[in-house]
């Protein structure tokens, strides 16, 4: 096991496993039109896949400088990720779209004259 580790194929099964969550989340997505924006697991999946690069790289006894990229670039896909959530999500100040105001929703409730 220590060799399967030291050689960084259980890290390149983890990153399989990466690739078809993000591809199913994806189809998912497309087909259902149900679970987070494309864009946002595609940044997700990147970022993390940056993070296993790195420590494949680590494991592996690559240079700093190869682990510096991956980790730059799980960050640079972070950043990504956050963007497009943080403009996906509605604003706290922001009335919701089909609010009914809490006196309206009562009378509908209450009329039963």
């Amino acid at each position: 096991m220590a060799a399967y580790l030291d050689s960084g194929r259980l890290i390149d099964a983890i990153l399989a496993l990466l690739a078809l969550e993000a591809l199913l989340l994806i189809t998912l997505r497309l087909t259902l039109h149900r679970g987070p924006a494309c864009a946002s697991s595609i940044a997700n999946s990147l970022a993390g896949a940056g993070l296993l690069l790195a420590m494949r790289a680590a494991i592996t006894n690559a240079s700093f400088a190869v682990v510096g990229a991956c980790l730059l670039a799980a960050l640079v896909a972070h950043l990504a990720d956050l963007a497009t959530r943080w403009r996906a999500s509605p604003r706290a100040d922001d009335p919701l779209p089909n609010a009914q105001s809490s006196s309206s929703a009562l009378a509908s409730v209450n009329s039963r004259v």
